[in-house]
């Protein structure tokens, strides 16, 4: 884990900067390949920030190609930093990832 700093907007569009604690990548994908494995619903909060892993479901996402509805992990807060894993080639397959981080200040 690492404290690095973070620019958050808040509604009247002012900013500020914080320090804020990001978890490691290979920590994160652990935790997140272990509750893939149980294959059910989890919520809750890891290395400070919420997650949630929703299992696969049989039914068809709107306007997609997809027979079924991946498997999905998120963790974070979209806008400061966020990092999600989906199954979208199945539950067997790996991941794929997406982070955004661009919220946090680069020196």
């Amino acid at each position: 884990m690492a404290t690095v700093q973070a620019k958050i907007r808040v509604a009247d569009g002012h900013e500020s900067v914080m320090p804020v604690v990001v978890p490691d990548l290979v920590s994160v994908r652990e935790l997140a390949e272990a509750v893939h494995a149980k294959k059910a619903r989890w919520q809750g909060e890891a290395f400070g920030w919420q997650a949630e892993y929703i299992p696969q479901r049989t039914e068809r996402p709107l306007d997609s190609r997809l027979s079924f509805t991946p498997a999905e992990f998120w963790i974070g807060e979209s806008g400061i930093w966020f990092f999600s894993m989906t199954w979208e080639l199945g539950p067997d397959s790996s991941a794929i990832e997406y982070l955004d981080d661009s919220g946090i200040v680069r020196p």
